[in-house]
């Protein structure tokens, strides 16, 4: 048996990501928004951890950024 593994990596929201969302929750799957997490006094992207100071929109290491 082969199994492969697919990183996906944050982009840009486009008219798809309402379908796909709500084909994620037709089979079951959590759909959210998803933010900015913190650490100590520092906003740290969800996507790959880079450390940001408050006034950060996006993430300068992945460029991951919230949909808003």
């Amino acid at each position: 048996m082969v199994s492969r593994t697919t990183v996906c990596m944050a982009s840009a929201p486009s008219d798809d990501d309402d379908l796909f969302d709500q084909f994620l929750s037709d089979h079951g799957h959590e759909t959210e928004q998803v933010g900015w997490d913190r650490s100590y006094n520092k906003k740290k992207c969800p996507e790959c951890g880079g450390l940001h100071d408050d006034d950060a929109t996006n993430c300068s290491v992945c460029g991951w950024a919230p949909v808003p």
